[in-house]
């Protein structure tokens, strides 16, 4: 079975220690919060995950969602565990008290969310999805539908979907078809189809928010012609109740390679009635609040999933019976030695430990970064945060779910055959991560925006956010052998820069060839600054660690075996960037 308990030592280690909690809580003007306050929530939500959403993980996937005459059944537990999750509050952390949520910070959000999402994916689609429409409905609705809505979304008795994809159109959302009529009251009518809706129909909420993507009769062609509505599943009634049931319906859902406990719908619209989200023409801007949201959170899921593929693994390599050590019987009193004596399966279990303990370090540096870019009262400091949130999301987005696939595949290498049949539940994990590659925009698209929006934004004003603090920090620990590493990393990564910058202006398609790995060096170098801080910390903390002293040693050697193991791939993804397209680009169309 899957094995999972909340890493809350780490995630305080995060917290507290990498991230100086109680100086971020004064930066944003929430000193009414402590760190005794923050580690009690962890430790609730920690049971939340464990003792409720974790048992129906594997039942979820097994069962999955059944689609019956346009109405969607979520698996055996799923209705009241939601329950659950509303009333405790969850889904309100981070959500503005205006509107009745408990306005705490991201940094702590992201946290439970991960839990979340390492006990099961497929629930935490639900309401975070929800926490999306939230995010773009309070920076674009007007105050109108914000105190229609907002309420509601925020407490959990409704939830919220994002509306974007259609058969001919994902990622080109110039071609969509979907049209919006204005009406004489101000509402609009949306007739068109959408695919791929994650919890476009369920039985979680009395009401379901959509906001969807749509063209006015006379808009200009393209992305410069797309509106952004909000279309409830039933309208809601003077007194806010859910009234009379809108155009809106499930045509069907997707029968999925994983995440089968979250219904992925087809939506039919046929004159439903929906009002306009901010500026006619402008819908991707608000589209676009929530998605670089939810692709944030994407990066949770995968850090989520993950966890527990490591957790899984070393506790089944604690327990296989395998064979003998290379360097003789270890444990002689039984028939073998549990696998976790092979250096080979010792690989695996410290290269997806350096990962994600490597990624939650890195997901806390920009969840900081996301509380500072509105709450801090220093103008400039929000304008450093928010160009450190728009670099990163990319890199999060595209780097923690690449290495989740990888992990868990990792992962179930470790069980070897025991991890490919579904007893374990180890194959879930790998199927449910898949999908994490490619919605909210696919891994390769992630990269294109790194290399082609965001390195060349504002002069390169967005590189300074990340290459000031790392080079900072190089230097005032120059004398340092375990920063070494990282200077070498850094160096290829500054090279890297430079060479895409030059070779981009003259050649798109140079930059396009090097965008994936490039991605990938920023993110390797990202994840080797968390560990040398990291390392120096607990170097700092280990001499009087008492009963804390295992935790740091663990974290010194891990910063060891990142160093030693992993951040060398800097220099081979500098000499593949350096090769260029050529041998990329050389084949003809027809020869594939």
């Amino acid at each position: 079975m899957q094995v999972y308990s909340a890493p809350l030592r780490d995630m305080r280690f995060v917290l507290h220690e990498l991230h100086d909690s109680a100086g971020h809580l004064e930066a944003i003007g929430r000193t009414d919060l402590n760190g005794e306050l923050i580690d009690s929530i962890l430790e609730e939500a920690a049971k939340f995950a464990q003792e409720v959403l974790l048992p129906i993980n594997m039942s979820g996937d097994e069962e999955g969602c059944r689609y019956e005459n346009g109405v969607v059944r979520t698996p055996r537990g799923f209705k009241e565990a939601y329950d659950m999750f509303r009333e405790n509050g969850w889904g309100a952390l981070s959500s503005p008290a205006e509107f009745g949520g408990q306005d705490l910070p991201e940094i702590l959000s992201k946290m439970v969310e991960e839990m979340q999402c390492s006990a099961n994916l497929s629930f935490g689609l639900y309401p975070g999805l929800t926490h999306g429409a939230v995010l773009a409905m309070l920076d674009h609705a007007s105050e109108e539908l914000k105190a229609r809505y907002l309420p509601k979304m925020i407490d959990g008795t409704w939830s919220g979907t994002m509306n974007l994809t259609e058969a001919h159109c994902g990622t080109d959302l110039g071609l969509l078809r979907t049209r919006a009529v204005p009406q004489a009251d101000g509402s609009y009518r949306l007739t068109g189809t959408k695919i791929f809706i994650s919890a476009g129909e369920h039985d979680l909420t009395e009401n379901i928010i959509h906001l969807v993507l749509a063209r006015l009769p006379d808009a200009p062609k393209g992305v410069k012609g797309i509106s952004l509505f909000v279309v409830p599943k039933f309208l809601p009634t003077d007194d806010g109740r859910p009234g009379q049931r809108n155009g809106v319906t499930c045509a069907g859902i997707e029968h999925k390679m994983g995440l089968k406990g979250s219904a992925t719908c087809q939506l039919v619209f046929e004159d439903a009635t929906g009002w306009l989200v901010g500026e006619v023409n402008k819908g991707l801007t608000g589209m676009f609040t929530m998605m670089n949201a939810e692709r944030l959170s994407v990066g949770i899921q995968g850090l989520g999933v993950a966890e527990t593929a490591y957790q899984s693994a070393a506790a089944y390599a604690k327990d296989r019976l395998q064979g003998r050590s290379l360097a003789g019987a270890k444990y002689p009193e039984k028939a073998a030695d549990p696998i976790i004596v092979h250096p080979d399966v010792r690989r695996s279990l410290m290269t997806i430990r350096a990962y994600v303990e490597g990624c939650r370090a890195l997901a806390g540096w920009v969840a900081k970064a996301l509380d500072l870019e509105t709450k801090a009262t220093d103008p400039e400091l929000r304008q450093q945060s928010e160009d450190f949130v728009a670099l990163m999301t990319p890199v999060v987005k595209a780097l923690f779910t690449d290495l989740s696939f990888e992990m868990s595949s990792m992962a179930v290498q470790i069980y070897g055959g025991h991890g490919y049949i579904r007893d374990h539940g180890i194959e879930q994990l790998v199927r449910d991560a898949r999908i994490t590659m490619i919605y909210e925009g696919a891994n390769g698209i992630q990269a294109l925006d790194l290399v082609g929006r965001k390195l060349p934004s504002h002069m390169g004003r967005l590189m300074r956010g990340f290459f000031h603090p790392v080079q900072q920090f190089i230097e005032d620990n120059a004398s340092d052998p375990n920063v070494l590493p990282l200077a070498k990393a850094f160096g290829a990564l500054q090279q890297a820069t430079a060479h895409i910058a030059q070779a981009g202006m003259k050649d798109p398609e140079e930059a396009g060839a090097a965008a994936t790995d490039y991605l990938r060096l920023l993110g390797l170098v990202a994840l080797g600054y968390m560990w040398a801080r990291t390392a120096k910390i607990a170097n700092e903390k280990l001499p009087a660690a008492n009963g804390d002293a295992g935790f740091y040693k663990a974290k010194l050697s891990t910063a060891q075996f990142f160093n030693d193991r992993l951040l060398p791939q800097a220099g081979a993804l500098w000499g593949a960037i350096k090769a260029g397209k050529a041998s990329m680009m050389a084949l003809e169309d027809a020869a594939f």
